[in-house]
């Protein structure tokens, strides 16, 4: 009789022991396998000698595969670490890349020793007949929708999967973490914090967004009985109070929210999560009634840029009046907007710069309570987008700082270099000189002093609010240049970066 498949699922270090959450795509990845086989989940996030631990497993059990799910950024270089190690452990065995970085550079992730197989978009029915045909029990390499492989020197990438709204568990299973509980945190939210994605994709195509690049504007919203479900468990069996949604955009078209809504309004946990301005704008007064009644505490509002020509080009689909709309809507219903925005584009780069800040004041006075978080805009490259996406936009060639085109990396050994996580990360890009990396180091610190983010809850409030009092002036003329006395005094009170620590 064959044996069941067994795969070792793992997730990198990409945060600390503090800031773990629930590793959402490993739960839904084992929630598919265990119906044709066995797995186990190793977070790095919570086993922080995560190497060794590995390779412990590795020893005491037997495994057909093992799947890395691999974000970019911070996390590539973990997961080398990683596969370096198994593959000396184990030379035979394996390696499975899966997540946003192999699926937007899936070359690059396949150019490396370490890696056999790569996921594009939507894992679980690939890794699932993956793991199958390396057991003999599963079609042909070549038939796997969503695959690529090597094929001797040879890079093979299959056919792209069909989006599925697929067939999600009761329940996905959390016991596999050991006791959930130790993933609870407390935040500004709450005591007990939980992570949950109840929707999936995004039906936009914004030209820089890796989510865009992962599903092509595909969307799949849950049934609100699933949906009931899923957060009753995560409240009264496991005691959260509070739930962080890592959906990839919460609020979408309206009639199908209203059913979700109303099973939040029920349970009334206090929730975070990402949306669109135009979607909140646009909300009906009796649906925001629903939002009130649920605790909405804080949405993350992709606002990106002042620039309705900006706006435009990277296929947005809002509008700068509507990023002052949204801002006056949530003061008005007691929803803190948390605004991000991209600045140092590629062409106009410190006028683009210098419209924003003045942009973001302007927010600061239709509603003081809205947050802002400041990133360096680093737009994918054009081999990295959704198929469907390809070629549907004329971009500007990008040119570094010396005049020569920006040459991306061809090797997950490359993308772990520093400028290159830096990219990922939206914190620095190749055209961006050190007079405007200071101007905006400056203007972010300035802002951040002047309005402290209610999601720290370390630093006590009498500190908030004396770098507050300090950073006034600054903030009241627009002298940002060499804040000196805020960053020294920040070395004692360190405020939170929602942009790097998340909630």
């Amino acid at each position: 009789m064959t044996r069941p498949p067994r795969t070792l699922l793992i997730n990198p270090t990409i945060a600390s022991r503090h800031s773990a959450r629930f590793p959402l795509p490993l739960l839904n990845l084992a929630a598919a396998l265990d119906q044709h086989g066995q797995s186990r989940i190793l977070d790095g996030n919570i086993e922080r000698d995560t190497v060794p631990e590995v390779l412990r497993a590795l020893d005491h059990e037997s495994f057909d595969a093992v799947g890395m799910t691999v974000m970019g950024g911070p996390h590539v270089p973990e997961a080398i670490k990683l596969s370096r190690a198994i593959r000396e452990h184990s030379p035979g065995l394996p390696i499975i890349w899966g997540s946003y970085f192999p699926t937007l550079f899936t070359d690059a992730a396949l150019n490396a020793p370490y890696v056999d197989y790569a996921v594009r978009g939507q894992g679980e029915e690939t890794l699932v007949e993956l793991v199958c045909a390396l057991t003999g029990q599963g079609p042909p390499l070549a038939a796997i929708a969503g695959l690529s492989w090597k094929d001797g020197d040879r890079i093979v990438h299959n056919p792209a999967r069909r989006f599925s709204r697929g067939n999600p568990p009761p329940l996905l299973p959390y016991e596999k973490l050991g006791d959930p509980r130790k993933y609870l945190a407390r935040t500004f939210l709450g005591q007990r914090t939980v992570a949950h994605q109840a929707a999936l994709g995004c039906r936009y195509h914004c030209t820089f967004c890796g989510v865009a690049a992962m599903f092509g504007g595909a969307t799949a919203l849950p049934a609100a009985a699933r949906l009931e479900r899923e957060l009753g468990y995560l409240k009264h069996e496991l005691g959260a109070d509070s739930v962080q949604f890592f959906d990839h955009n919460f609020f979408d078209r309206e009639a199908e929210m209203v059913p979700l809504l109303e099973v939040l309004a029920r349970l009334e946990l206090p929730w975070w999560c990402f949306a669109r301005a135009d979607a909140l704008v646009n909300l009906s007064e009796a649906n925001w009634k629903l939002v009130r009644k649920s605790r909405l505490r804080m949405a993350y509002i992709g606002a990106e840029s002042p620039d309705g020509q900006m706006l435009r080009e990277i296929r947005k689909g809002t509008r700068p009046d509507q990023t002052l709309q949204v801002a006056e809507v949530c003061r008005r219903h007691g929803v803190i907007p948390e605004f991000s925005f991209m600045v140092a584009p590629p062409t106009h780069t410190e006028e683009e710069t210098e419209q924003t800040f003045e942009f973001i004041r302007q927010l600061k006075r239709v509603n003081p309570a809205c947050e802002i978080v400041i990133y360096i805009y680093t737009p994918l490259p054009e081999n990295a987008m959704h198929e469907k996406d390809r070629g549907r936009h004329r971009a500007t060639p990008l040119i570094d700082l010396h005049g020569a085109p920006v040459v991306f990396p061809s090797s997950p050994d490359e993308w772990a270099q520093p400028q290159w996580v830096n990219y990922a990360c939206h914190a620095d890009a190749p055209w961006l000189d050190e007079r405007l990396r200071r101007r905006i180091d400056d203007f972010v610190t300035v802002l951040r002093c002047r309005y402290p983010t209610v999601q720290d809850m370390r630093a006590p409030h009498w500190a908030k609010r004396t770098l507050s009092a300090m950073a006034a002036w600054r903030y009241r003329i627009g002298h940002y240049d060499r804040p000196w006395e805020l960053r020294l005094a920040n070395r004692f009170v360190q405020l939170r970066l929602p942009q790097v620590q998340g909630l």
